[in-house]
């Protein structure tokens, strides 16, 4: 998959099994308050680098779940068989983009969010530093 000229990163559960590679420049990177990415992280939002689908390569033994999301669109999630760590996910309304949360990222300080969603469900003591993330509800 990765071709030698492009950046390649690696992204992966907590126990290792399940992985991520991707290459490229993601095609966003933002931050979400909805509830949903609330109980996946376990935190008050979530952090996550979205990039081309044909830019990932997923390995491991993964199993999924599906959930229908507020927008009634499906969001599909891929998680670790071994620890459930969620390692990628995708929406049916971004059928050509696939999610990984920052954090799972052997260099997650490599990815800067430039956007935030959901800020109508953002906790009241979050704020966002920067002045360079485009804010959206």
């Amino acid at each position: 998959m990765p071709v030698m000229d492009e950046e390649t990163h690696r992204a992966a559960c907590r126990c290792g099994q399940l992985e991520a590679v991707t290459r490229g420049e993601p095609l966003r990177v933002s931050i979400c308050h909805c509830r949903a990415c609330q109980k996946r992280s376990g935190s008050a939002f979530a952090a996550q680098v979205r990039f081309p689908v044909e830019n990932v390569r997923v390995k491991g033994d993964a199993k999924s779940w599906t959930r229908t999301g507020d927008a009634g669109g499906e969001v599909e999630y891929r998680f670790c068989a071994d620890c459930g760590t969620t390692v990628a996910y995708t929406l049916s309304s971004e059928p050509q983009s696939i999610a990984i949360p920052l954090g799972l990222f052997d260099d997650p300080y490599r990815f800067r969010p430039a956007a935030s969603v959901y800020e109508e469900r953002m906790h009241e003591w979050v704020e966002l530093a920067g002045g360079d993330i485009d804010h959206h509800d």
